[in-house]
């Protein structure tokens, strides 16, 4: 037999009684995280480690000799040295290197680092990384560039 329900009865709490949540060790926890970032972030830019001025804008007339992108030459093993013109080919990179040896020499370039557009006609020396191609026989992905005439 079904009994019937007693609205004057006690309510029981759920779970263990007298157990609260640690706030205060989640508190604690949370703060040593945010010390620690912190504390991280600001050693890492204190050696020098942070975001450098990277060149992207020539300033005038660009001079024979100057640099621009990445200074660290480590960074981007491959260079290659030509004159700069616009337009990849079958949409495989912005603009090219034209090199003595014909168009199978050119050598195929994308910069997020670099304007190019602003070298173009200019001697130059690239340095970068060399992606897979499938029309382009070298494409580079150029990080910094110097100007040889």
């Amino acid at each position: 037999m079904i009994q019937p329900l007693n609205l004057n009865a006690e309510v029981q709490p759920v779970g263990k009684p007298g157990k609260k949540l640690p706030t205060k060790k989640i508190a604690i926890f949370l703060g040593i995280i945010a010390l620690g970032a912190l504390t991280g972030y600001g050693l890492f830019n204190l050696k020098g480690g942070g975001p450098k001025k990277l060149l992207t804008e020539v300033s005038g007339t660009a001079a024979v000799g100057e640099s621009y992108g990445v200074e660290d030459t480590k960074v981007f093993t491959d260079s290659a040295e030509g004159k700069l013109t616009s337009g990849g080919i079958d949409g495989e990179g912005s603009h090219h290197l034209i090199r003595e040896g014909g168009e199978s020499q050119n050598v195929y370039l994308t910069s997020s680092i670099i304007d190019l557009d602003q070298f173009i006609g200019r001697q130059v020396k690239v340095w970068g990384q060399t992606f897979d191609a499938q029309k382009a026989g070298w494409l580079m992905d150029v990080g910094r560039l110097e100007i040889i005439k």
